[in-house]
């Protein structure tokens, strides 16, 4: 009688983490349009892993790595490209950012840095500052013109 209940529990959870396992991932490959899959291998050729997810919005986000480094871009559900982020470090930013940043904003803290490529503002930086409770975003052309 213990071995038969022993071997029913069994079942059950074998069956559960194959329905479990299977059943995300099917869900997880359906919900991106083929539009988005397709205009992301176009535009990121041979990177065919990423990780998506869908935003607040109902954009659909992929999370992947180049040579390393890792990169967020961010698609319409009609396909259409809105971004691509990276992580960078403060260090990185040009200096005509840096300048500006010590100028306008030398009694706040970066607490994070994103290269941004972006379908209409093209090419920007986007700097979060902090300030004790108070957070902002400062988006920067790369000779440290202010654009938000």
């Amino acid at each position: 009688m213990e071995k038969q209940m022993t071997i029913r529990i069994n079942t059950i959870l074998i069956l559960s983490c194959f329905l479990l396992t299977f059943g995300s991932c099917a869900e997880s490959q359906g919900q991106v349009p083929d539009a988005v899959q397709r205009n992301f291998e176009q535009k990121y050729p041979g990177e065919n892993d990423p990780d998506w997810h869908t935003d607040k919005n109902g954009n659909f986000e992929a999370n992947f790595k180049i040579d390393g480094k890792k990169y967020r871009a961010d698609y319409k559900p009609n396909g259409s490209w809105i971004e691509t982020e990276r992580s960078i470090d403060e260090d990185d930013l040009p200096k005509a950012i840096l300048d500006v940043l010590e100028e306008k904003y030398d009694d706040w803290d970066i607490n994070e840095v994103e290269e941004v490529q972006h379908h209409s503002k093209g090419m920007f930086y986007d700097v979060e500052l902090k300030d004790g409770k108070d957070k902002k975003d400062v988006e920067f052309k790369a000779d440290g013109q202010i654009i938000n």
